[in-house]
């Protein structure tokens, strides 16, 4: 298992999260806070694990 870098964590958190959800995190409604909460841990995931690189040569099929 790679150990986490925390400083990679705390650039995603402080670089890449919206900022709604930095505050939100202190918000009175329990909504608010779940939903800010979701947001940085998705930001932090998008920042660790970049998406898979997409090859050129498959076509699109329309759905």
């Amino acid at each position: 298992m790679e150990l986490l870098d925390p400083q990679q964590i705390a650039r995603a958190l402080l670089l890449d999260s919206a900022g709604w959800a930095r505050i939100g995190l202190t918000a009175p409604v329990l909504r608010l806070r779940e939903q800010a909460a979701q947001e940085l841990a998705m930001t932090i995931c998008r920042r660790l694990v970049p998406p898979a690189p997409v090859d050129t040569d498959q076509l699109p099929l329309p759905l």
